[in-house]
């Protein structure tokens, strides 16, 4: 039992994951750095164990009841853990934000706006005082009644819904309805209402036509069905609903991701008519405040606002509040972000931005004694950013709190009081902690992936720069902050393009297009989920599931019992466990509790049914195979040269360590984006190709680095192009041009302030990346 004074968080027996049975004790009141290559078990650490640990222990504490209405993680498999603090988490989410969300509702500065025009705005005379939610778009009474606080109408038009008019209504001219019975039933509908729906849609009455597109009557008629020989079809009731209500119906409500997709294609979105995209009611852009309304001071970015605000002078109570105001701004701007207003919608924003915004709400908290588990803050952030970030997490320890992140960026690991380095390989061939302590002690342990990185100083190898083979020309680029801007990229070279966060470098690479004289073909790896349910798996992404359930197939067992490759889908009725439905798992609803995850009773997570689990491959069911890494199925495949093709590239992007059957839900940004760059590997590429990657190296250890690196420049080698955005400068020393853009972020950008070599690009003196890639090249 250890002292109620004893400094350390100590963590006994932890196998979460590929964790084995680790033993760790950390300082509190300390930054605490968690490294180790790309699964090698830090996360499982830090967030499945710690955190998870820290927040059960304050579940216990909470009502039942109230505990249904809060995620929770679940107990962590530890033996047990002393002298630990509550925690607050700042994970890099996956899931993706709400449409109405945005920079002020995630930092809740919105709340503080929105109060300031309530009780300090000038109002027109005779006006009455509003609420704080009249001034917002998300509340019934502030969202403009026409497009409902959104700020854009979709309108639709004849043109649209009826592309070819020379069809009849039988042929099908309203491409807009819907298919199968639905469409044969309106079709009906509108015959027994007396249309003609035999003649061709032009050669209808204009009256006739416009009614049926887009009236707002619902009629309800007798339907008699043309009886076919082989089915007797009874009449039946039938309402008509024009082609108009039926798309907008389906784009606001369905949540079939393909529905609406049809549904948006007879759509033109427009500014809103009313509020003229500002999403509220007259009666709120009536009121002002230092004669700007509140849609005016939400749309400038954070350091205007703060300006405006800090100039401002309306009385007692509205300095009270832009007192406020102004101490919120303050953190978001030091962490780099001011280039955001407050409107910037968060589905927009990087993973990085959404978490160092939270981090930003934290630091205005005031809390005291808590453990911050922090996940790569640094991600998405330029060198220049990082320094201000290291400033925000010195305050906060500074504050008597103990900070634990997990970090890849060498500049946050070299600050950090406490090491705690987790290897010294990935999945199996991890989860042992190398070394716990000061970051000097670890230059002397001979299994640490990060030992290297950390204190090899070397410079940069030399190498020579390849020779463009031609150019692709952007003039004029006009979108987000990028003000008519020109730009050159080499074809046949490795390009790096670099800046300040927000200084406009996605904005430029997603000007690249396939219409370009010389691009080709163009892909695009980005870091968005490979699928968006644990049925999507690194198996079924990559096709590798085909090859395993056709290779299940042709055993004797199979085709003695006549089961085709079908019946060993976890996704279909036949092989799959009926009980889970293939899932694996099922809910157990619990009374006054929430509900929880268990594996299925019947088929105890295998996710098929016994008869299936009867077939085997060289001693392995199909859920054996599932079950097996990447690098383990290498082995067992390596005579099947189509699984042996997908395993093998997987294997050069760094991907060993994943499971075939891991849940596309459990994987990070960037083994999602790595997935996708083996996924294009493997496939046979004989035109030119532009590959654009969004800052590869997210969520990646140096060592991985060089991985990625190798496969990224064998791309090059082969013939192709490589465009990536990126904050590495280890990356951008190796490039062969760099496009370097700034000044700074938002309206500060915007604008290419070098282009050339990475050593030319080093002696630049406009150029905030310079500093940092000449310390690169040189090997500091």
């Amino acid at each position: 039992m250890q002292s109620p004074t004893d400094p350390y968080v100590r963590v006994r027996g932890a196998r979460e994951h590929n964790l084995r049975g680790v033993d760790v004790d950390i300082p509190r009141d300390c930054l605490a750095v968690f490294t180790g290559v790309s699964g090698s078990g830090k996360s499982s650490l830090a967030f499945g164990t710690i955190y998870a640990e820290a927040q059960r222990r304050y579940f216990e504490s909470v009502a039942p009841y109230a505990r249904r209405l809060i995620h929770q993680v679940g107990a962590p498999a530890v033996g047990e853990i002393t002298g630990l603090p509550p925690a607050v988490s700042l994970e890099q989410r996956r899931s993706a934000p709400s449409s109405r969300s945005s920079v002020g509702t995630v930092t809740t500065l919105s709340n503080s706006l929105r109060m300031l025009f309530s009780r300090a705005g000038h109002y027109p005379a005779g006006a009455e005082r509003l609420d704080s939610d009249s001034f917002s778009p998300n509340t019934a009474v502030g969202a403009c009644p026409e497009c409902q606080g959104l700020g854009r109408v979709h309108r639709t038009s004849e043109e649209l819904l009826v592309p070819d008019p020379s069809l009849s209504i039988r042929e099908g001219a309203i491409a807009a309805w819907p298919g199968a019975w639905q469409g044969k039933n309106l079709r009906d509908v509108l015959d027994a209402l007396g249309y003609d729906v035999d003649r061709p849609w032009r050669e209808l009455d204009p009256k006739d036509r416009e009614w049926i597109l887009f009236t707002d009557e619902q009629p309800v008629v007798t339907v008699h069905p043309v009886r076919e020989a082989d089915r007797i079809q009874r009449p039946y009731q039938g309402t008509y609903f024009s082609a108009r209500r039926y798309v907008l119906k389906t784009f606001a409500e369905s949540r079939s991701q393909p529905l609406r997709a049809k549904a948006e294609r007879f759509l033109t979105s427009a500014r809103c008519p009313v509020c003229d995209g500002s999403r509220l009611r007259p009666e709120a852009l009536a009121v002002t405040f230092s004669g700007r309304t509140i849609a005016e001071l939400v749309s400038l970015p954070l350091t205007a606002l703060a300006e405006l605000l800090a100039a401002a002078d309306g009385g007692t109570t509205a300095d009270t509040l832009t007192a406020d105001l102004l101490s919120r701004i303050a953190p978001v701007v030091e962490l780099g972000l001011g280039y955001l207003s407050l409107d910037r919608a968060a589905p927009t924003l990087s993973a990085g931005e959404l978490q160092r915004l939270r981090l930003a709400t934290q630091l205005r908290s005031g809390l005291f004694g808590v453990v911050y588990v922090l996940d790569e803050p640094s991600a998405g952030l330029h060198p220049a950013d990082t320094e201000a970030l290291l400033t925000v997490l010195d305050r906060l320890k500074a504050a008597g709190n103990s900070v634990f992140v997990v970090e890849h960026q060498l500049e946050v690991i070299r600050r950090a009081d406490w090491l705690v380095d987790v290897g010294p390989l990935a999945g199996e061939h991890g989860g042992r902690v190398l070394h716990s302590g000061p970051p000097a002690d670890l230059a002397g342990v001979e299994g640490s992936a990060t030992r290297r990185f950390l204190f090899d100083r070397s410079p940069a190898p030399r190498r020579t720069v390849r020779e463009p083979r031609g150019w692709l020309e952007l003039t004029g680029v006009r979108r987000h902050n990028l003000r008519g801007v020109d730009a050159a990229f080499p074809l046949g070279v490795f390009t790096a393009v670099t800046g300040v966060s927000g200084s406009g470098k996605s904005t430029l690479v997603d000007a690249l297009d396939e219409q370009l004289p010389g691009v080709g073909r163009l892909v695009r790896v980005d870091q968005k989920p490979i699928g968006r349910t644990p049925r999507s798996n690194l198996a079924t992404y990559t096709g590798l599931f085909d090859v395993v359930r056709k290779l299940f197939a042709e055993t004797d067992e199979a085709k003695a019992r006549g089961y085709k490759a079908g019946r060993f889908s976890f996704n279909v009725p036949g092989g799959r466990c009926e009980t889970c439905q293939g899932e694996g798992f099922v809910s157990v609803e619990l009374l006054f509790l929430p509900s929880t995850y268990a594996p299925c009773p019947d088929c105890h997570g295998a996710r098929y049914n016994p008869e299936t689990l009867e077939v085997t491959r060289r001693g392995h069911t199909v859920a054996e195979v599932l079950d097996l890494t990447v690098e383990a199925a290498a082995g067992f495949f390596a005579d099947t040269p189509a699984a042996a093709r997908i395993l093998g590239t997987l294997l050069d992007v760094g991907l060993g360590y994943l499971r075939l059957g891991q849940p596309a839900t459990e994987l990070s940004g960037g083994e999602a984006q790595r997935i996708k760059l083996a996924t294009e590997l493997q496939r046979v590429r004989r035109e030119h190709t532009l590959y654009v990657l969004d800052e590869p190296t997210t969520g990646l250890h140096p060592a991985d680095v060089e991985i990625l690196l190798r496969q990224l420049h064998g791309l090059v080698d082969a013939g192709h192009s490589v465009v990536v955005v990126e904050h590495d400068m280890s990356v951008v020393a190796g490039a062969d041009w760099v496009l370097d853009l700034g000044p700074g972020g938002g309206d500060e950008g915007g604008h290419v302030i070098a282009a050339g070599p990475p050593t030319k690009i080093a002696t630049s003196h406009t150029s905030r990346t310079a500093p940092y890639l000449a310390k690169a090249l040189a090997g500091i």
